[in-house]
């Protein structure tokens, strides 16, 4: 069926700006290169106080380690074939952890885990099992915990999904990227098919409830034709959610970028017709646009929490869990205990360094005014609810810096004002990004937005 986008193009055009991706605010790049830890502690444990046993706590472990460099990666990793290293992370993990345990007043509720990295199946079962198993044995488990992982499709073995799942892990997220053979020798990532259905069908048969495939649009040597290859061999195994990301094209942070040739890159025509492209084909087959990249079936947690107001996000996307706080343990992980950020160190000898003197491995991060809560409030509500009620008390500060960009935004019919409330129209789901930047306060203060930050399409 003929679908004429040409209105579409021409808006993606307009508002495809370089902006953050709002899993924060601020934003990292405004938080302060040095922080005050002995403050981290007494904020931690106050929060902690008050909100573990309401609302529970999010955990995140960062597991760097890959053994392939996959050339389109931005992720913080360690390139490495020797696994003798797990032994020695996980050690590490579990002395930050108690450094944190040290610090809570009474057994941590735990709500929300997710592994990330890097690869966390670089680790071994029985690894996995070690450090997982260890760190449950000192929290309780809420009753409608969320357990999940990224695995890659390559060495995700049946004892790896058996031994997670046995520890509670009901989710889980495998890198798929791109199927086709060209783009997969561009970036690193030689990927059967065959492995991606494997996993697939393990998962399911062991009871993971939930799996996701991550995809990526824009990245070198695609076109419209091995895009839609890709996406109509995902479809035929039917995922239950599908982050269908924007490759971030940053080779002044990510190194192995500058490995391209910048003329096997879509041009920014192209790849906006790849997303159009991949919007359109995931749509057709009954994927709900939850806006930032994700698309879930109905049935799907992420869909249902959509549809029901309950949608939430925080450093690892989209969750259907709101926790009091989220601690992220292992290297460059952060944390957000809702009223301050903080962040590990970025390489690992500054991250065994610190665990080894039994120091929190903190290396900036940022606590939040009374301003900034509200405004971070306004962008959680607007690419979790769709909508935000402005307060009274910020009125001068609406009208002088966020009102002049809302109405633009109105006008191209992004979204709707009624008196105090905005609200995001279906047309306005694709510029959730954009959206969000008019509440940033920010933004503005940055010189150079294109060096920091990824295309909003």
């Amino acid at each position: 069926m003929y679908q004429d986008n040409s209105q579409e193009i021409a808006l993606i055009q307009k508002y495809n700006v370089s902006l953050p991706r709002y899993t924060s605010y601020p934003t990292v790049p405004y938080w302060d290169n040095t922080l005050d830890i002995q403050k981290w502690k007494e904020k931690t444990n106050l929060v902690f106080s008050t909100s573990n046993s309401k609302n529970g706590i999010s955990l995140y472990l960062h597991l760097p380690f890959c053994e392939h460099l996959c050339t389109y990666c931005g992720c913080n990793k360690k390139i490495t074939l020797n696994h003798s290293v797990e032994e020695r992370y996980i050690k590490a993990i579990l002395t930050e952890w108690n450094l944190y345990l040290n610090l809570f007043t009474e057994k941590p509720i735990l709500r929300e885990l997710h592994l990330g990295g890097g690869t966390p199946t670089f680790f071994s079962p029985k690894n996995l099992d070690l450090l997982i198993g260890t760190i449950l044995t000192d929290c309780k488990i809420h009753d409608s915990h969320s357990f999940s992982f990224e695995g890659h499709p390559n060495n995700t073995t049946q004892e790896h999904l058996t031994t997670l799942f046995a520890l509670g892990f009901k989710r889980v997220s495998f890198g798929v990227q791109d199927l086709d053979n060209e783009v997969q020798t561009i970036i690193n990532r030689i990927q059967p098919f065959e492995n991606v259905e494997k996993v697939t069908h393990w998962a399911r048969e062991i009871g993971y409830t939930s799996i996701n495939f991550d995809l990526i649009y824009g990245l070198p040597k695609q076109n419209i034709d091995s895009i839609s290859k890709t996406i109509t061999k995902v479809l035929q195994l039917k995922p239950d959610r599908i982050a269908f990301y924007s490759y971030a094209h940053v080779p002044w942070t990510s190194k192995a970028q500058r490995l391209f040739d910048e003329s096997d890159l879509p041009s920014s025509n192209d790849k906006l017709s790849l997303y159009l492209k991949g919007k359109n084909l995931l749509v057709d087959a009954g994927y709900l646009d939850i806006g930032m990249d994700h698309f879930a079936l109905p049935g799907d947690e992420l869909f249902i929490a959509s549809e029901n107001g309950f949608l939430h996000r925080n450093f690892m996307g989209y969750t259907t869990q709101h926790s009091g706080m989220l601690i992220g343990l292992g290297v460059s992980s952060i944390s957000d205990i809702g009223i301050g950020y903080a962040q590990n160190h970025k390489t690992l000898a500054e991250y065994f360094s610190s665990v080894a003197k039994s120091e929190l491995p903190l290396t900036k991060g940022y606590f939040l005014a009374e301003i900034d809560l509200v405004f971070k409030n306004h962008i959680l509500e607007l690419s979790c609810q769709g909508k935000t009620s402005l307060s009274d008390n910020y009125r001068n500060i609406y009208v002088e810096n966020v009102s002049p960009k809302l109405e633009k935004l109105s006008l191209d019919k992004l979204l709707i004002i009624n008196h105090n409330t905005i609200e995001i129209t279906s047309k306005g789901k694709n510029f959730i990004r954009n959206i969000c930047s008019a509440f940033d306060l920010k933004l503005n203060d940055l010189s150079d937005q294109t060096s920091i930050f990824s295309k909003a399409i």
